[in-house]
């Protein structure tokens, strides 16, 4: 099988699975994305690792579960030796950078101690995790943070250069609508999310970051390249820019999926989960017909963007060399069982959009076809590795390639549950259950038929997702389902223990061990 040449990975930030025509929404057009699942494979059962930007994007970028990177929410750094994408390309001559979101910080302590400086190239790689930070921008620059952070974005700049003025025009203008006396209303405000941004839609971020990624791919030229185009919309705050802003009215918008059951006697996680400010506004039929315009339009708009980035990779003849990936870092409740935002683990927040394009010949026999293998993001890293003819790692991967999926054939050993977890530690829900910090951990197993999900300490949450499709009912203090539970915690600790931790040493290495001691006169045992 014939190696690929470049690698394009684009995930858009907390966009829900169904929301997309391709996936079934029947107001919600986008045809770019659609053209995509037509050219490849469209996987229906794809989850995240966590429903948390920071870690969720971690394991998308190592292979690895949480659990094992450690890297749980979106300020704790991933440690200095983990490795990630760029690590494992970069050796066989992959240029490997990010336009737009990665949410990673970098690991202080561990760079300091190793005496390394961002300002020097490994620095700055080792720092962003992997990634050459093209143009790296996590999207979230309220002026008291960006001033506290150095008042420094490229992004911002360029604005300037278009005639905006200020110290900060991402959130005065991209992110900000204009009031009937002219007074600057904050898009961070749910109440402005149905009015247009200030700024114009040509330079807005969805199109900035599609300029830098179509500027990073011809300034490549014929060197092979992974880029990661991390488009840092639909994720708050909700402004979209005209005519994005308006697009949709009430009689588009899915269903609001919730059941006044579920605030009855709740399990106490997900009822605190529903006592936050957020989860309350999103209750309000009002805020979420007010956002979901915005949303939706945010969507679309990406749609369009990806069109002129698949349009310019066939003019210039890379489309038949280039691996497309799409998909998301997590879903949004928006208001979906009485909750705002993501981090628990109903399908709207844990599973996401995945569409993968193999241009190989190998792959002809799966194009325009769908997949309901479980996956899980941590698929990615060995299924790029294996498209790039890279060495596949593994001792330290913990995902399978989608290779023989894209190429008509699942493994027989593929995995029949998919693994997610939550550090809520930052939370206030965590304050409201007065649970320590090192206690607010949950963690789900997920099979065909049934949810369940391990809070440390507290219930259990367990959904037959065969009888309850839409997760209302919670089977957690339910005698009748003590069994199951059992069962499924038992599934649950199979998978804790099957993490990768040996990941200094090979399996190679691990048997040529007691080999070498053997040689070198070490004799244990002999009489």
């Amino acid at each position: 099988m014939s190696n690929i040449k470049n690698i394009l990975f684009i995930m858009a930030d907390q966009l829900r699975w169904d929301y997309l025509s391709c996936y079934g929404h029947p107001h919600l057009e986008t045809p770019n994305i659609d053209a995509l699942a037509e050219r490849g494979v469209r996987f229906d059962r794809a989850f995240v690792q966590s429903p948390v930007c920071g870690p969720s994007r971690a394991s998308c970028y190592t292979g690895r579960t949480v659990f094992s990177h450690g890297a749980t929410w979106n300020r704790v750094p991933l440690p200095i030796g983990e490795l990630t994408l760029g690590d494992y390309l970069r050796p066989v001559g992959v240029r490997t950078a990010v336009v737009g979101k990665t949410h990673m910080v970098p690991d202080a302590e561990g760079m300091a101690r190793l005496g390394l400086n961002r300002d020097t190239e490994i620095g700055m790689i080792v720092s962003e995790p992997g990634f050459e930070p093209y143009e790296r921008d996590d999207g979230l620059h309220p002026t008291t943070l960006f001033k506290r952070r150095g008042g420094k974005l490229a992004y911002n700049d360029w604005l300037r250069s278009k005639g905006y003025e200020g110290e900060n025009p991402w959130n005065d203008y991209a992110n900000s609508a204009e009031g009937p006396d002219g007074e600057v209303l904050s898009g961070w405000y749910l109440r402005n999310s149905t009015l247009p941004a200030r700024v114009k839609e040509e330079h807005s971020e969805t199109a900035y970051m599609t300029d830098r990624a179509l500027e990073f791919i011809e300034e490549s030229g014929e060197r092979p390249w992974c880029l990661h185009l991390s488009y840092i919309k639909p994720h708050w705050p909700y402004m979209a820019p005209a005519p994005y802003h308006n697009m949709y009215g009430s009689n588009t918008f899915l269903p609001v999926q919730r059941d006044p059951g579920e605030k009855v006697d709740p399990n106490p996680v997900f009822g605190a989960f529903m006592d936050m400010e957020v989860s309350r506004s999103f209750s309000e039929p009002e805020v979420r017909n007010t956002v979901m315009p915005a949303y939706m339009g945010l969507i679309k708009q990406i749609d369009d963007h990806l069109g002129r980035v698949f349009a310019y990779l066939e003019e210039t003849g890379k489309a038949e060399e280039t691996m497309i990936v799409f998909t998301s870092d997590h879903g949004d409740y928006l208001g979906d069982h009485w909750l705002g935002e993501k981090e628990l683990f109903h399908d709207v927040s844990v599973r996401v959009p995945l569409i993968i394009v193999d241009p190989r010949s190998s792959a002809d026999s799966t194009r325009g076809t769908t997949s309901d293998a479980m996956v899980e993001t941590i698929d990615l890293v060995p299924t790029f590795l294996e498209a790039a003819g890279a060495p596949l790692p593994d001792h330290r991967l913990e995902g399978m390639s989608l290779s023989g999926i894209l190429e008509g054939s699942t493994p027989q050993n593929w995995r029949d549950a998919v693994f997610s977890e939550i550090d809520y530690a930052f939370y206030q829900a965590r304050r409201t259950l007065d649970v320590g910090v090192d206690d607010a951990r949950g963690y789900m197993i997920r099979t065909d038929r049934w949810k369940y999900v391990h809070f440390k300490g507290l219930s259990p949450q367990l959904f037959d997702l065969q009888a309850d499709p839409e997760e209302f009912h919670d089977l957690g203090r339910s005698a009748d389902h003590r069994q199951v539970r059992a069962d499924m915690k038992e599934r649950l600790f199979d998978r804790l223990i099957d993490r990768k931790n040996r990941v200094t040493m090979t399996k190679e290495g691990v048997a040529a061990v007691r080999i070498d001691e053997n040689g070198g006169g070490i004799i244990i045992g002999k009489w």
